[in-house]
C-alpha cells in the first residue's frame, strides 16, 4: 500500500500526478504557475491572500477589489489550462467568506484552507461545489475538523493536508514546537493524522492525506508516501520556475540564500513564519516599527496598533522585487535551489526520482 505513486482522487476528482503545488502568497502562485502545474497533470493552486491590497484613491472597497482580482486570476488560469486547479484561502482573512463564495461561483475544482481551522467552510459552499481540503498540523486538529463537519454539516473533508514544521510561510506550530524536533516532525505527525482520518471513513469512501513541509525531491516524496500519505504538497520548489508569477529578484533571493539565512519570524497573522533573512527582516526582528496605514484590515487576527509592520505590504513589495521593503517566505530547503527551470522539467524530474525510489523499495521487499 505504501509504495504506490498513482493518481490522487479528491472526492471523485482525479489528479494524474499526486503532487499539489502549495498556495503561495502574496502573488507568488497566481494564474501562470497554477495553470502550468495543472497542465502537467499535478494540481496547481492560486493563493487568494492580499489580492485587493493595492493603494487606491478610493480605499472603499478592499473586499470588492479582492473579489474582482481573484475572479480575474481564476478566469485567466482557466484560459491557460483545461485541467482542474485549486485556490488556497486563509482562514485568517477578514473577507474569507466572500473569497470562498467567489471561488465557488467561478467553479474552482478545490478550495484549500489553513492558517486557522476552517470549521465553517462547508456552510459556505454547496454539496456539488468545490472539493474541500483543510490544512492541519496535528491529529487533534484533523479529528476536530472531521467531527465538527460531520456533526454540523453531514460532510467530511475530501482530503486533508498535514503540514510539518519544515514548511514555508505561516506555520501551525508554536516557537517551542518548531524547536522540538523529537516530538514535532512530519514523520511523527503524518501517521497520526492518517490514523485520525481513517476513523471517519466509511465503506467505499476514502479521505486521502497529503503530506507537506520540507518536501524537496523524489526521495522526500517516496519517504512521505511510505508514511501513509496519498500525495504530497510542495511549494518552495515551484518558486524558481519560469512560470512562477513572482518577480525575478524574488527568485534570485532563493538562489542566493544560505541555510543560515532561513529564519523564523512572528507574523501579524498570529503565527510564526519561515522567511529568508534580509535587512527588512532584521529591522522587524529588532522591534522597529515600520510605519503604515491600514485602510482595509485584511487579516481578522491582526491589530494594526500592536504590530510593527504590515505583512501584506511587505509581501506585495517583495512580489514586485522590492526586497528592501519586504521579504520572501520560504520552506526550510529553499537554500538548495540554485537554478530556474520550467515547471514541465521540475515535475518530470520529481516523478522520475520518486518512481525510482519506490521501485528500489519494491525490489528490496521482493528479495526478503
Amino acid at each position: 500500500m505504501g509504495f504506490d505513486f498513482k493518481d490522487l482522487i479528491i472526492g471523485g476528482l482525479e489528479v494524474k500526478i499526486p503532487i499539489i503545488q502549495g498556495g503561495m502568497g502574496v502573488r507568488v502562485s497566481s494564474s501562470s504557475l497554477a495553470s502550468a502545474v495543472s497542465n502537467e497533470g499535478a494540481l496547481g493552486v492560486i493563493a487568494a491572500v492580499a489580492l485587493g491590497n493595492e493603494e487606491s484613491a478610493n480605499p472603499l472597497d478592499f473586499k470588492i477589489r479582492s473579489r474582482n482580482a481573484l475572479v480575474n486570476i481564476i478566469r485567466e488560469a482557466k484560459r491557460l489550462t483545461s485541467n482542474p486547479f485549486g485556490v488556497n484561502i486563509m482562514c485568517a482573512l477578514s473577507n474569507y467568506d466572500d473569497l470562498v463564495a467567489a471561488a465557488q461561483e467561478e467553479k474552482v475544482a478545490v478550495i484549500i484552507s489553513g492558517a486557522g481551522l476552517p470549521l465553517r467552510l462547508p456552510a459556505l459552499v454547496s454539496a456539488s461545489g468545490p472539493k474541500l481540503v483543510p490544512i492541519v498540523s496535528s491529529a487533534r486538529a484533523a479529528r476536530l475538523i472531521c467531527s465538527v463537519w460531520k456533526r454540523r454539516y453531514n460532510r467530511l473533508p475530501d482530503a486533508v493536508i498535514v503540514e510539518g514544521p519544515l514548511a514555508g510561510g505561516h506555520l501551525g506550530y508554536s516557537r517551542a514546537e518548531l524547536d522540538d524536533k523529537e516530538h514535532f516532525s512530519l514523520e511523527i505527525i503524518l501517521p497520526e493524522v492518517v490514523k485520525a482520518v481513517r476513523e471517519y471513513e466509511t465503506s467505499g469512501m476514502n479521505i486521502p492525506v497529503i503530506g507537506a513541509g520540507g518536501v524537496f525531491d523524489g526521495s522526500d516524496i517516496a519517504r512521505i508516501i511510505r508514511l501513509g500519505a496519498s500525495a504530497v504538497q510542495m511549494a518552495t520548489r515551484f518558486v524558481c520556475t519560469n512560470e512562477c508569477d513572482v518577480s525575478l529578484k524574488y527568485k534570485e533571493t532563493y538562489m542566493s540564500a544560505r541555510k543560515e539565512d532561513i529564519v523564523i519570524i512572528q507574523s501579524p497573522v498570529g503565527m510564526p513564519g519561515r522567511v529568508i533573512e534580509n535587512a527588512f527582516v532584521r529591522r522587524i526582528l529588532s522591534g522597529e516599527r515600520i510605519d503604515f496605514d491600514c485602510a482595509y484590515r485584511c487579516l481578522s487576527t491582526c491589530n494594526p496598533k500592536k504590530v510593527n509592520y504590515c505583512i501584506a505590504k511587505a509581501l506585495i513589495n517583495a512580489s514586485r522585487g522590492e526586497m528592501d521593503k519586504g521579504f520572501a517566505m520560504c520552506g526550510s530547503n529553499a537554500y538548495r535551489i540554485k537554478t530556474i527551470i520550467p515547471v514541465k522539467q521540475l515535475i518530470a524530474e520529481l516523478v522520475e526520482e520518486t518512481r525510482c525510489c519506490l521501485k528500489t523499495d519494491k525490489e528490496l521487499l521482493s528479495k526478503k
